[in-house]
């Protein structure tokens, strides 16, 4: 199946570099266009909503149908405040951090298949090696994180980019061997190819037909990336980098104004982010009957975004030293005990 941007190049009007170079862009804007808008309405409303519906309260309900002016709301509010710069600063460091967090997610959905719709193709890309890509591109928020902390010239916001190197050094690793095992069974890093190793029908119970998704076939890889997942994202029980209760919000304790809001939304552009690889890679990606593929894209990754939703509202915090233990003592060794076990069966099966 031929790319957006093939496609789009297909429709202009005029050919050659041009049309690809033309086209590339507006498959880029069109992509990035859905997921700030996904992101927008799942940041100031969805989030409230659901974590009201977990612990008993009444969310936004007065701005506008269902509350959903809040988030037009929050945008006036936030974007009209003074952009504070603290004395001492890093400037450059300071300012790009916020840029670093919210582009990296964005550059991640690039080799993301997102089905079809409309006729369209909404995948931009599809290297071979494009699940290294996407743990590479996620893996840069790290950078904005520790950018941030570091540049604010602030005691809190440095512990909550130091936090933010510990925590990636040891669940990384977890999350990106976990991957690793899906790559042994179907031999590709490419993300069209994982999806459509997941294609076939598993075995059926009547006249329900269960997929070869792999988080069938391997439910404990899948449970391991989900909760590695939660850590790269930075939801309880693992929101360290930014623990209100312990160093005020971390690494995001000096910032305001545009650059908060660019903060805010690099967090749960990341936070989809993950669901989207966890779609990709464990539930078929786009894969699902009646409907089209892009509407089961985003249900898979509403229903990732809901399970971090229930963990920020049920999971306490834990503490930074057993984060540290649960990475490095538990999650790395069950990690490459899964690779292994992985390997074990696909060479008995081959």
């Amino acid at each position: 199946m031929q790319m957006l941007p093939e496609q789009i190049a297909g429709a202009l009007p005029f050919g050659g570099v041009s049309a690809e170079i033309v086209a590339a862009i507006i498959g880029a804007a069109l992509i990035g266009t859905i997921m700030m808008t996904n992101t927008a309405l799942a940041g100031p409303w969805a989030k409230r909503k659901i974590t009201a519906a977990f612990t008993d309260r009444i969310a936004v309900n007065r701005i506008g149908p269902f509350g959903l002016l809040i988030i037009v709301a929050d945008a006036v509010r936030l974007l009209s405040k003074e952009l504070i710069v603290p004395e001492g600063v890093d400037r450059p460091a300071w300012d790009l951090a916020p840029l670093v967090l919210a582009s990296s997610a964005l550059l991640g959905y690039a080799v993301i298949p997102m089905g079809s719709i409309l006729g369209l193709n909404l995948q931009l890309a599809d290297p071979e090696i494009g699940l290294a890509f996407v743990f590479a591109i996620a893996s840069m928020a790290s950078l904005g994180l520790v950018m941030a902390g570091y540049a604010s010239n602030n005691k809190f916001s440095f512990l909550g980019g130091l936090r933010a190197v510990a925590q990636n050094l040891a669940y990384e690793i977890p999350l990106v061997l976990t991957g690793v095992s899906v790559v042994i069974f179907t031999g590709t890093l490419q993300m069209s190819e994982i999806v459509a190793a997941q294609a076939e029908t598993l075995f059926t119970i009547g006249p329900i037909a269960i997929p070869s998704w792999f988080a069938f076939i391997n439910p404990f890889a899948f449970v391991l990336f989900l909760i590695a997942n939660l850590a790269e994202v930075g939801r309880n029980p693992f929101d360290i980098p930014e623990a209100p209760t312990e160093i005020v919000a971390g690494y995001q304790t000096e910032y305001s104004s545009v650059y908060f809001v660019l903060i805010y939304l690099g967090e749960f552009l990341h936070i989809f982010l993950g669901g989207a690889i966890i779609a990709t890679i464990f539930l078929g990606g786009p894969a699902g009957p009646v409907l089209p593929g892009f509407i089961w894209f985003m249900i898979k990754i509403w229903a990732v975004f809901l399970f971090t939703q229930w963990a920020r509202s049920a999971v306490p915090r834990i503490r930074i030293d057993q984060l540290i233990q649960i990475g490095w003592k538990g999650m790395l060794v069950l990690s490459f005990a899964n690779l292994v076990l992985t390997a074990v069966i696909v060479g008995v099966i081959a």
